[in-house]
């Protein structure tokens, strides 16, 4: 057994389920020698050995809780050293975190978000903003990006960086994510018909089995032309399953919806996706647009992605564009399109009639 180099025959050890174990130390339990032991533990662990012929590797994190401090009782122990187990998988496999009276706050305010987002999506309060896309040669709107809001009642706007990793956790994303595409869609018809919509699918939604009906669906129920949908995809998603994945780009392609490749030039960035997957638009991220102006490494992938796009007749947008320059700078390397505040934020959808009227179809960049 493993653990025999590492633990004594004194030490209490047991399988608490799945591949969760625990260890109970009774004689030094200083941090120094605690921290020491979970240290070896995870290297003994963590060297390879033989089953039947075959190289194993497996990996290990260790949460620690001291009594008395960190609990009064074994329970409260147990609970503290599973907060930190947990505390030590989110900062990497193979490391050991002691438990910090921070870390129960963190998770008491993790257990009462989770409980308000069930609660804001079984009670409708999750809202779509629009962010205006503009075609650079004619300096018109074409489409929105929908964007999704959280104006929660007793804290406010809360950012989508804070709640959409715990709304994937916690398996909401899928249903939410539908009614995204079907709020979307029911909006989108009422603006004039050149305008499009492009919606965020995530990894979960693009994996699920059902994703070709669900976008059915949302365009037969709001009357929505399929070729004024644009869905918009990361490149995470083609990680695994790419057989798979080809087959729902060309069903979604069928029906005369648009793919939209997002935050391109980060990540898995790979070029081979422009040759094997059907994409309409390279959308190139905000990180390279904001940083034209200071290093030239920024400006040689933007030029180079834009002049991929032209190449194979893939439509580019850029992300975060906030300047003049950085526009003028985009129009002369032959970038189709731009999004950013140096036009508008996103807006409400009451908002976006508005903005087509003051533009007269015609962007006009944000006082």
């Amino acid at each position: 057994m493993l653990h025999c180099r590492v633990i004594d025959p004194h030490e209490v050890h047991c399988r608490l389920g799945g591949d969760e174990f625990s260890i109970i130390l009774t004689d030094d339990t200083s941090p120094t020698h605690v921290s020491q032991f979970a240290g070896d533990l995870i290297r003994t662990l963590s060297a390879p050995y033989e089953i039947d012929d075959n190289e194993v590797i497996i990996g290990a994190s260790v949460g620690i809780a001291l009594s008395p401090g960190d609990g009064a009782s074994s329970a409260e122990l147990m609970r503290n050293a599973d907060i930190a187990l947990y505390r030590a998988k989110e900062d990497g496999r193979g490391t050991h975190r002691f438990f910090e009276r921070e870390m129960d706050q963190q998770v008491q305010r993790r257990r009462e978000m989770e409980l308000d987002l069930r609660r804001a999506f079984a009670s409708s309060e999750f809202e779509l903003y629009y962010q205006p896309l503009v075609e650079i040669a004619s300096d018109k709107i074409s489409g929105f990006e929908a964007l999704l809001r959280w104006p929660h009642p007793g804290k406010g706007m809360i950012s989508p960086a804070e709640f959409i990793p715990l709304v994937e956790e916690i398996g909401l994303i899928g249903p939410l994510g539908e009614w995204v595409l079907r709020e979307a869609c029911k909006e989108a018809v009422k603006w004039p018909l050149e305008i499009k919509v492009a919606v965020n699918l995530s990894p979960v939604q693009f994996r699920s089995r059902n994703l070709v009906q669900v976008v059915i669906s949302a365009l037969a129920n709001s009357g929505l032309a399929p070729k004024r949908l644009e869905l918009e995809i990361t490149e995470s998603v083609f990680l695994a399953e790419t057989e798979s994945n080809l087959s729902i780009l060309h069903q979604l392609r069928e029906l005369g919806v648009s793919i939209s490749l997002d935050d391109f030039g980060t990540g898995y960035s790979r070029l081979s996706y422009l040759r094997s997957f059907p994409f309409d638009k390279i959308k190139i991220d905000r990180s390279f647009v904001k940083d034209l102006a200071k290093r030239s490494d920024c400006g040689a992938i933007v030029r180079a992605i834009s002049g991929l796009g032209r190449s194979l007749n893939i439509t580019t947008t850029a992300e975060g564009v906030e300047t003049t320059e950085q526009l003028d700078w985009l129009r002369a390397e032959g970038c189709n399109e731009v999004q950013g505040f140096l036009f508008s934020g996103a807006r409400p959808a009451a908002e976006v009639g508005q903005l087509l009227f003051r533009f007269g179809a015609r962007a006009s960049r944000a006082a």
